[in-house]
């Protein structure tokens, strides 16, 4: 019997793909250096991404004018549908109705203390950054507090996130899971669009929000997950 040849394939290493904990913080990482860039780009308001800002919103602001009836059904869906309070409302309808059902299983404190963070978060940085918000001679929409991050682009990052981790950890059948993964596309990419189109926003603005949620979602679920983990052990 001859011994198998150095280069065998029983001897070579394996190289599958990207195993779930290193996925995990290479996403982190990514969300976390990509908004930290940003954050600083838009701070020392560098002039390259100034100026790509300014001509994609006079361009969508543009739009927005000589389209009434598009812009009106995006406010619609930016100041009600896809408002913060309105998505933070389903989220808590959600975790209510999962934790009913399962008896108190879901971490109804958990996703609760998330959102209030990221809120907290959100709206510190934006008075830290206080960046302008567009101003146009002929607006077709108003908003309230500084630019940077968009707060509706993290809000539905954030709540869009945590309601699909609440459902894959629990069983979700597939038709279910595959709707709530539409859904969360089309609010999170339609809401900061709807910002964007309705002249409220820079578009490095809704490139922050949904970063930002993006960590923040990370960081909460995966740090849920440890301590459940670690809890389980001991």
């Amino acid at each position: 019997m001859h011994p198998a040849p150095p280069d065998s394939p029983s001897d070579a290493p394996t190289r599958g793909p990207l195993t779930a904990p290193r996925l995990l913080l290479f996403s982190l990482l990514f969300s976390l250096m990509s908004f930290v860039l940003l954050l600083v780009l838009v701070a020392a308001r560098w002039n390259p991404l100034m100026d790509i800002d300014a001509d994609l919103s006079r361009s969508l602001h543009r739009a927005a004018v000589a389209e009434p009836d598009i812009t009106h059904g995006t406010r619609v869906l930016s100041d009600w549908v896809w408002d913060p309070w309105t998505m933070r409302a389903l989220c808590a309808v959600v975790v209510v109705a999962l934790a009913w059902r399962l008896r108190g299983a879901v971490p109804v404190g958990w996703v609760a203390a998330t959102c209030l963070l990221g809120t907290l978060l959100q709206q510190a940085l934006k008075a830290l950054v206080d960046r302008p918000r567009p101003v146009w001679p002929d607006p077709v929409d108003s908003a309230h507090y500084a630019a940077f991050p968009s707060g509706h682009a993290m809000t539905a990052t954030v709540v869009c996130g945590l309601l699909l981790w609440l459902l894959r950890r629990h069983g979700a059948g597939r038709a279910l899971w595959r709707t709530a993964v539409v859904v969360s596309v089309v609010s999170v990419l339609g809401v900061g669009l709807t910002r964007m189109w309705l002249g409220v926003h820079w578009p490095s603005d809704v490139a922050g929000g949904w970063l930002l949620g993006t960590f923040t979602v990370l960081v909460s679920t995966a740090a849920y997950e440890r301590w459940r983990g670690a809890g389980s052990r001991s």
